[in-house]
């Protein structure tokens, strides 16, 4: 961990669904930019429970997203070590300042559920076949 960054955190530990990162040091979200924000942390996310690897989405907070903060690129795989950078969008018409320890995004764990491709040649038959947008109503 480096100097300065903040180890994410839960509020509401059994009720929130992720944890919150910081930034480690201050930036600037030009309008319409897109801008690499550090954390100064790396992680090894595992179940609690069984202990089997973890891997983390990083999504907006609700409150930077209602002022046009968006955050993209948010697939961290069990295997990474490497630090956490929230890659943070500004869709607004005005600049918005991140200080150091400003919350940025959420953190959520999930599991990983990846395995082998198997091709076949038939598809399972399924009451849904092969409807897409908007099949299931507006």
């Amino acid at each position: 961990m480096e100097a300065g960054a903040r180890l994410p955190v839960v509020a509401h530990p059994g009720e929130d669904l992720g944890y919150d990162l910081f930034a480690l040091e201050a930036s600037l979200l030009a309008p319409r930019a897109t801008v690499r924000v550090r954390t100064g942390i790396a992680v090894e996310a595992r179940d609690p429970r069984s202990g089997a690897p973890l891997g983390l989405l990083v999504r907006d907070r609700s409150s930077l997203a209602a002022r046009g903060i968006a955050t993209t690129g948010g697939v961290i795989d069990a295997g990474y070590r490497g630090e956490i950078l929230v890659l943070m969008t500004n869709l607004g018409d005005a600049a918005l300042e991140l200080q150091a320890g400003d919350k940025i995004a959420q953190m959520i764990p999930v599991p990983v559920l990846t395995g082998s491709v198997e091709e076949v040649e038939r598809l399972k038959v399924s009451a849904r076949a092969g409807k897409g947008f908007g099949s299931s109503g507006q």
